[in-house]
């Protein structure tokens, strides 16, 4: 937390709240260790979107401990709205679900194509189908099955260790 700007002469700075509200800072102003002078473009925001009045509410609702989280919070939300006034933080999150639907998507399009090339692969490299005898076909069978189980186990193995980093 910050304390109080003290100036030369030894009388005490105002907060940006204070000084946006253009009232005294109190010893114990609840706006003070939140809102310093030096940033009065967060106080502003918040102002704009909550009112000093609900923010002075709020904080002195909270514990000591959970007001520096609180006001990181406004403050965000606050920005958000003043960039978009309707929907805030709203808007940012479901323009990244969109984004990471997208991006899913396109993962699971190239990782499809990538086992259809392995397919491809296979089969140019163990010979023409029509040549093979009935057992080899089988056999060709049994192994283009096991590439194919062995590439979606390693996909999903991928997906879920990207998944948790």
């Amino acid at each position: 937390m910050k304390d109080i700007i003290i100036r030369k002469q030894g009388i005490a700075s105002p907060c940006a709240a204070c000084k946006l509200l253009r009232r005294r800072c109190a010893q114990d102003c609840v706006f003070a260790p939140y809102f310093p002078a030096d940033e009065p473009h967060k106080f502003a925001s918040v102002h704009k979107v909550f009112g000093a009045s609900n923010v002075n509410k709020m904080l002195q609702e909270l514990p000591d401990h959970q007001r520096g989280d609180a006001v990181s919070s406004m403050v965000y939300e606050a920005n958000a709205r003043v960039r978009d006034p309707v929907y805030g933080c709203v808007g940012a999150i479901s323009s990244l679900q969109q984004q990471i639907d997208m991006l899913q998507t396109q993962l699971a399009l190239a990782q499809a194509e990538i086992v259809h090339m392995r397919m491809r692969q296979f089969s140019s490299i163990s010979g023409s189908p029509e040549n093979a005898s009935p057992s080899s076909k089988d056999t060709q069978s049994h192994q283009t099955r096991s590439l194919f189980n062995m590439d979606m186990a390693e996909d999903q193995a991928n997906m879920e260790d990207s998944f948790w980093h």
